[in-house]
């Protein structure tokens, strides 16, 4: 656990500065004075200056962050404009091109390790993700994240087979006692189990569900980016789409099931489970989150990216920026309605722990 600790700190911190050095780049490339671009939180532990701008380490090792002049409106009186070098004295265009320029590199990040990993390939195997409380398969014993690695009857020797040909195996064979040869934490064991004849709905005949996993290997870079892009914007596609019907059912005052979302202790529980798996698996699953990421800096909420990509196009709209101190209190509330969010989901993952 304690390497998964270290493992999830380390990513986050990889996502968050990926996402501020996108921010950086941006902002170099306008000509904006960047005062300071940090790895960690401060206090400062080291820093040196290089032009204008001050490269830091910070002794607080979560992510980083850019500091550049005027972003934040300081020292702007209302209907002024600062410097040639600020923020705010550029057009709501190149503004924008900043402010997306976060997202769009920890898309790209997950992107990368996506394609890495088609690049690569992960050994196609089916993995167990769920067990029925009352089936077959708890009564024998199996538990989600075990990978299957054969299947026979009797004397017979193991057989290794796809998704397909277990389901059929495991069908034509209801009612008979099969062994099925599992993976779990490096090592392998063997079950006995009777398929049901007659599971109730919904529930195949070990009470199990089961996911093929893995990706065959590309020999051709192109055709691994090519494969890699079309799977991250699936991923992004989903996501927005999983946010839409969280959002429907909320106005509409349906039931929302918050047991989906995850927080940090959450997070590091999967990927202890994950890092059983192998590191290919760790890379699929911080690229997931990276992609995540993305989605959410980009949704409307002030704090957010886009929540200022939002008051960017009102002040498009309106020909002038929104107050200074609408801005910041706005930013304030979301800023606190989001660490809420997150101290519950925390609080929710640390008691599912000890469940």
């Amino acid at each position: 656990m304690i390497l998964s600790i270290i493992l999830v700190i380390l990513f986050l911190s990889v996502l968050v500065l990926i996402h501020e050095l996108g921010h950086f780049l941006a902002g170099k490339y306008f000509g904006l004075w960047v005062e300071e671009f940090g790895i960690g939180l401060p206090p400062r532990a080291w820093g040196k200056k290089i032009g204008e701008t001050i490269y830091s380490v910070n002794w607080l090792p979560f992510g980083g962050f850019v500091k550049i002049f005027g972003e934040n409106r300081e020292g702007e009186s209302e209907g002024q404009i600062e410097g040639q070098n600020s923020f705010s004295s550029l057009s709501v265009s190149k503004r924008a091109v900043i402010l997306f320029a976060g997202v769009l590199m920890n898309f790209l990040l997950g992107w990368f390790l996506i394609s890495l990993i088609f690049a690569i390939g992960i050994p196609q195997s089916i993995l167990v993700s769920d067990v029925q409380a009352v089936s077959p398969a708890a009564e024998a014993g199996l538990l989600a994240g075990d990978k299957v690695k054969g299947v026979k009857l009797e004397e017979e020797f193991f057989r290794e087979l796809n998704l397909a040909d277990f389901t059929d195996f495991v069908k034509s064979n209801a009612g008979r006692e099969v062994v099925v040869q599992i993976e779990r934490d490096n090592k392998i064991k063997e079950f006995k189990i009777v398929p049901r004849m007659n599971p109730p709905a919904g529930q195949g005949a070990l009470g199990v569900l089961l996911v093929e996993s893995g990706v065959p290997r590309s020999s051709n870079l192109f055709r691994s980016l090519w494969e890699g892009l079309k799977a991250s914007w699936e991923i992004v596609r989903l996501m927005f789409q999983f946010l839409g019907q969280l959002l429907f059912r909320i106005i509409s005052g349906q039931k929302v099931d918050f047991s989906q979302f995850t927080g940090p202790v959450g997070i590091t529980k999967i990927t202890a489970e994950v890092g059983t798996l192998g590191i290919l698996y760790l890379l699929q699953f911080f690229a997931f989150i990276s992609l995540n990421l993305a989605v959410l800096n980009i949704l409307p909420i002030p704090a957010l990216d886009g929540g200022r990509l939002l008051f960017l196009a009102v002040e498009k709209i309106k020909g002038s920026p929104l107050p200074r101190k609408f801005e910041k209190y706005a930013n304030a509330a979301g800023m606190a309605i989001l660490l809420t969010l997150m101290v519950l989901i925390t609080i929710k993952d640390i008691a599912r722990l000890f469940s």
